[in-house]
């Protein structure tokens, strides 16, 4: 018996370190097939990025041309009505799906669906073409659309599957977020933020931070420089202060929802009253032609990066940021290419540095809230925001950047630039009907709540307007 007693623990040993054995083989191999398919689309994210960077340079390198001949001649303001029927019968035209702009960007991250490698081709020469003119928009938007598009026609090359497909479109929009802004922090979480709301896709991270420094990298290598601008004076956290940035902060959250307001309002606008699509362009062209001459605006044509230096100066006016958000909104309104984050960048910072100045903070401080805060909230992507003042400011504001963050975004509500976001968490409690719905999804129910719950004496009027809303459902929203 004793014999017996003594076999039976050894055998079981023998038995668990076998079990042992064939576990951590199981976990080899699964490891080793893990870092095959990893290596492969690291090699592909690395390959996406490194042109992105080269597009991005090309891009902005193009961008500084024209304008610097529209600075010097105003007489190409004339081009506007002439640029946009172009842009307009381009991509009504021959522009397939690419009039949905970043949003086709987000569809496709999300559902696979292939973008058309004209969509690159067009964004990059109509936004061009735009900066030329003097339309006031950015180049964040045709920087993701080329970077979305390139990832998209690699993945499609090499015949991803639907995760590794995810991941290199997440890649793509980092990479051209961090080459155009020279921000890779803050790129790397564009990426992961861009497609949702209330999300973070955690598993892209890598990728994307990968994507995000290469992309700037190769830019900043084949010749592009960024502007730079510090923070003078950073004021000590106190219940005062706090509460000055809290309430600075609701005011860019405000502005971020009268942005894209604006733009939607603009864009509806249009399709309502014109049915030739040409002649909506026409008009709308002529309209914001119009507006520069009037109000002698010219100055807020193109990219306005003046208005940076001159809020951190502390030299900006009450109107300025009033008047850029006016002609961006008619620019990109009327169809325009052009992305909104640079006139989003203005706008914020003239704002800050005005309220700020009104309160005794040193005027770089406040601008530097605002150009971080109105772009992240009306973008939907607060993590990106703190990154972004990290990279832009460095660290030692990091606190204040998280508040003007937070609060911002809480306030902008499910509104934003990017209709074709995801609502994933929502943002309050009493928004909790949006989960799983698409911005634009949820600004389409609430407004259907304010009609059931409307006066019966304007059913007619609003019956009408649901019936125009519907005309322009196809209108693109970005």
């Amino acid at each position: 018996m004793a014999t017996n007693t003594t076999k039976k623990p050894l055998e079981d040993a023998t038995s668990a370190i076998a079990y042992g054995e064939r576990l951590l083989a199981a976990d080899v191999r699964r490891n080793a097939r893990n870092m095959h398919a990893s290596c492969k689309l690291l090699a592909l994210v690395l390959l996406v990025s490194c042109a992105m960077g080269a597009a991005a340079w090309a891009f902005l390198a193009s961008l500084d041309l024209v304008s610097g001949a529209r600075e010097q001649h105003r007489a190409l303001f004339a081009l506007l009505p002439p640029v946009l029927l172009a842009t307009a019968w381009l991509y009504r035209t021959r522009g397939l799906q690419a009039g949905r702009g970043n949003n086709l960007v987000i569809d496709s991250a999300l559902t696979g669906r292939l973008i058309h490698a004209r969509m690159a081709f067009l964004t990059f020469f109509c936004s061009v073409a735009t900066h030329l003119a003097g339309g006031s928009a950015g180049r964040e938007g045709t920087a993701v659309q080329i970077g979305g598009t390139i990832a998209s026609n690699v993945s499609h090359a090499f015949k991803l599957g639907e995760r590794d497909h995810h991941d290199l479109m997440l890649s793509g929009i980092s990479a051209a977020f961090g080459g155009v802004f020279g921000t890779p922090l803050a790129g790397a979480f564009f990426g992961m933020e861009m497609c949702y709301v209330g999300k973070l896709d955690y598993s892209s991270g890598l990728y994307c931070l990968i994507a995000s420094f290469t992309g700037d990298a190769v830019s900043r290598m084949l010749g592009t420089h960024h502007a730079l601008h510090v923070i003078g004076n950073i004021p000590s956290m106190s219940p005062r202060t706090i509460l000055l940035v809290v309430l600075a902060a609701v005011a860019f959250g405000l502005t971020a929802r009268l942005f894209s307001f604006s733009i939607r309002t603009i864009k509806r606008f249009y399709a309502n009253r014109f049915r030739n699509y040409l002649v909506a362009a026409l008009v709308g062209s002529l309209v914001l032609l119009g507006a520069y001459a009037v109000f002698d605006g010219w100055r807020y044509g193109g990219l306005s990066e003046w208005m940076v230096s001159s809020a951190f100066e502390g030299a900006s006016s009450p109107i300025d940021p009033f008047a850029k958000l006016a002609y961006t909104a008619l620019t990109l309104g009327a169809g325009y290419q052009g992305g909104e984050v640079t006139p989003l960048f203005g706008i914020g910072a003239s704002m800050g540095s005005v309220l700020g100045q009104a309160v005794g903070f040193d005027p770089s401080f406040p601008a530097a809230l605002g150009m971080i805060a109105v772009f992240g909230s009306a973008l939907n992507v607060p993590i990106t925001t703190i990154m972004l003042g990290i990279d832009l400011f460095g660290g030692r504001a990091a606190g204040y950047f998280v508040i003007a963050s937070f609060v911002s975004y809480l306030v902008a509500g499910h509104r934003g630039v990017y209709p074709a976001q995801r609502i994933v968490t929502p943002k309050r409690r009493s928004l909790a009907g949006d989960e799983q719905l698409t911005v634009d999804q949820a600004i389409q129910r609430h407004r259907e709540q304010v009609d059931q719950s409307a006066p019966s004496d304007a059913t007619d009027t609003i019956a009408e307007a649901n019936s125009a809303d519907a005309a322009t459902a196809t209108v693109p929203e970005d």
